[in-house]
């Protein structure tokens, strides 16, 4: 599982024309993809990781702050682009197996008592973001 977490003063998730999923105050978005062995540990580590990572101003988490953060579902975060010019995405799971991995990191954030909007898995996002700092991190589980 492959995440960028970026701190952000506010974001959207746009669908055909409609607002799916938005923060509108600080937080974190997470583009997150699930590669074919990701399970509960994996699940686990990023909800935590997320939820407690110290990247927020004054050097405060996501659940010390109470900041709300996005999921965006990217299978492309697994694209491997070593060889010619057209990556491949064998890495990544397909979405049968991807959306269910994808929705209880969702609920594990939840869990943790974070708010937490989404994108709609497989569709065609836009996603419009506002990222504070710059802060951005790769993270991995």
């Amino acid at each position: 599982m492959r995440a960028v977490v970026q701190r952000v003063t506010r974001a959207s998730v746009t669908v055909d024309g409609a607002v799916v999923g938005e923060l509108t105050e600080p937080g974190l978005v997470v583009l997150l993809g699930v590669g074919h062995d990701d399970g509960d540990a994996q699940v686990a580590t990023i909800a935590r990781k997320v939820a407690e990572l110290r990247v927020l101003r004054g050097e405060r988490s996501a659940a010390e702050a109470g900041a709300p953060v996005l999921v965006v579902s990217q299978f492309t975060l697994l694209g491997d682009t070593r060889k010619g010019r057209r990556p491949t995405w064998n890495a990544a799971a397909p979405g049968p197996v991807a959306e269910p991995v994808v929705t209880a990191v969702v609920q594990a954030l939840r869990a943790r008592g974070l708010t937490v909007a989404t994108g709609v898995f497989g569709a065609d996002m836009a996603v419009e973001l506002v990222n504070d700092g710059p802060v951005t991190l790769l993270l991995e589980a």
